[in-house]
């Protein structure tokens, strides 16, 4: 992963595994997947804008997926989920389900305190 993502403290979604680890540890602890496009100028902006106001670092895992590397795990996400595909797309996960999805432009990281 690029090093200029230092404002959050990703884990690193590299592996269809830890999709199985995301829906357990989501019982004790929100999971939030974000998935950004590389290659996107919108997904860029959504990125910076939500590393920017994410402040929920104690009660929300963060994890970043890059589409470019990645594109199966997505697609795996999203079958796994029956949620279809966007990007930039997050998905905050509460005891193994999508409790909330956003995309593009639409996505904001203020939103997600009404789930804390």
């Amino acid at each position: 992963m690029n090093t200029k993502f230092t404002k959050m403290n990703w884990k690193v979604l590299e592996n269809s595994n830890q999709i199985e680890e995301i829906k357990e540890a989501s019982h004790n602890k929100l999971q939030l997947i974000f998935k950004h496009s590389t290659r996107c100028i919108i997904s860029k902006m959504a990125l910076k804008n939500f590393e920017n106001d994410f402040l929920l670092h104690d009660v929300i895992d963060a994890y970043y997926l890059d589409l470019i590397d990645y594109r199966s795990i997505s697609n795996e996400i999203a079958d796994d989920f029956r949620i279809t595909h966007q990007s930039p797309q997050i998905l905050l996960i509460k005891d193994g389900k999508v409790v909330y999805n956003e995309s593009h432009e639409s996505i904001d990281a203020n939103v997600l305190k009404e789930f804390v």
